[in-house]
């Protein structure tokens, strides 16, 4: 049995461009995570914005939904990320915090070590929503 594992992932454009985030191991996501089982993705992703770059939501749209690949935890078992990806408006200047160690912006054509998942929430968000 594969483990549905209920993500929200936020799109935060800025004038230095979408902000991504990294833990220590330098491979870039955007903002975002798991949601407690009472919780929507929705509010999971206001809350895990807060939480990892202290930047206040003003303004949160749903777009589409995202389902990532199969991968193992710790305790062998399998799992899969079932986003749903949402654009955020912001206030306040981003800071990193908890888990995070890096915070970067990126642009189309910008070279980084992302995982697939966000390579692929990204190129979709720029192809359908922002026609680049």
């Amino acid at each position: 049995m594969v483990l549905k594992r209920r993500r929200g992932v936020g799109i935060v454009e800025t004038s230095k461009g979408i902000i991504i985030v990294a833990g220590k191991d330098r491979v870039f996501t955007l903002p975002g995570g798991g949601a407690e089982k009472w919780e929507s993705r929705k509010r999971a992703t206001i809350r895990e914005i807060k939480e990892e770059i202290s930047l206040n939501v003003t303004k949160i749209d749903f777009l589409f939904k995202s389902k990532g690949k199969e991968w193992e935890d710790k305790k062998g078992r399998l799992g899969r990320n079932h986003n749903k990806v949402f654009l955020v408006k912001t206030i306040g200047k981003p800071k990193i915090a908890n888990e995070i160690k890096y915070l970067d912006y990126w642009k189309p054509g910008k070279k980084v070590k992302m995982t697939n998942g966000t390579t692929f929430i990204l190129e979709k968000y720029c192809k359908e929503f922002r026609k680049i």
